[in-house]
C-alpha cells in the first residue's frame, strides 16, 4: 500500500536471538519514529519509520548529497547496529536502506534470505577493527622520497602482518584528513574481520608506540560491528 510509511532498515538478526528493538541507543541518537522490528521466516531486521519529507525517493537522493544531514544519518545508524550488534550477531546493512512497510522489509528479507543467512552464519562470532597508519609530514608537505618508501614498507607490513591474524581483510584507500584534524599523512587505512575467540592475538601482533618507527603512528579502533565484510544484497538498496 502506497499510504504504507517508509522504514529505515538498519540491521537483520536471528529471529530466535532477537530481544526486540535495542534500547541503549538515546533517543536523540535514532531518527525520530521509534525503534521497532519486523520477522519474517526467521529473520527478524531492526527499523525505524521514517519522514518520506527526507527519505522518499526523491529528497532522498538530494539529501545525500548534503554532509551534514547525512552525517546525523550516520551517526543513529552506527548507533543502532552498535547496540544491536552488543546483543547478538548482526548483520549492518548499508547506510539509507529504505523498504516501504513493513510488507516491504519483509520482501527485502525474503529476498535476500540465502544471503542474509549465510552472511549471519559467517559472521558469528566476529568483530570488526579499524587499523590506521599515519606517517609525519615534513614542513611544508609530505616527507621526502625515502621517507615515503619507508612507510610504504612500514604499512605493507603491517597490513600483511594483521591479515595474517585475521579472517579476512579489507584495504581503504587512505584519509585525505584525520577525523580529528590531527596532523600526519596516512599511508594505511584497513579494517580486519577478527574472531572473538582471537582477538587476543590480533591485539598482541599490533606494534606498541615503542615498536613504531619514528614518524609514524598506529591507530586502532574497535571491537565493532562488521559493516565492512556483511557483504549482502546489491548495491542499491533503496525501494519505494
Amino acid at each position: 500500500m502506497t499510504d504504507e510509511p517508509l522504514l529505515y532498515v538498519y540491521a537483520v538478526v536471528r529471529s530466535a536471538d532477537a530481544q526486540g528493538p535495542p534500547t541503549d541507543p538515546p533517543p536523540d541518537v535514532t531518527l525520530g519514529g521509534g525503534l521497532t522490528t519486523v520477522e519474517h521466516r526467521g529473520l527478524t531486521a531492526v527499523v525505524e519509520p521514517v519522514p518520506a519529507a527526507d527519505f522518499a525517493e526523491a529528497p532522498l537522493r538530494e539529501r545525500l548529497e548534503d554532509l551534514d544531514w547525512l552525517a546525523v544519518v550516520a551517526r543513529a545508524h552506527y548507533a543502532v547496529v552498535g547496540a544491536t550488534s552488543r546483543r547478538t550477531t548482526t548483520v549492518p546493512l548499508r547506510l539509507a536502506t529504505v523498504r516501504r512497510g513493513e510488507s516491504g522489509v519483509r520482501r527485502f528479507l525474503e529476498e535476500g534470505e540465502s544471503g542474509l543467512s549465510e552472511a549471519l552464519g559467517r559472521l558469528t562470532g566476529m568483530h570488526e577493527w579499524g587499523v590506521e597508519l599515519y606517517a609525519d609530514e615534513a614542513p611544508g608537505g609530505p616527507a621526502a622520497g625515502g621517507a615515503d618508501d619507508t612507510a610504504a614498507r612500514a604499512a605493507r607490513e603491517l597490513h600483511e602482518t594483521l591479515a595474517r591474524a585475521a579472517t579476512e581483510a579489507v584495504l581503504r584507500a587512505p584519509r585525505r584528513a584525520h577525523p580529528a584534524g590531527e596532523p600526519g599523512r596516512n599511508v594505511l587505512s584497513a579494517v580486519y574481520l577478527v574472531p572473538d575467540e582471537g582477538r587476543r592475538d590480533f591485539l598482541d601482533v599490533l606494534p606498541g608506540a615503542d615498536d613504531v618507527r619514528p614518524g609514524l603512528r598506529v591507530e586502532i579502533t574497535g571491537p565493532r560491528a562488521p559493516h565492512s565484510f556483511a557483504r549482502v544484497g546489491p548495491d542499491e538498496d533503496l525501494e519505494w
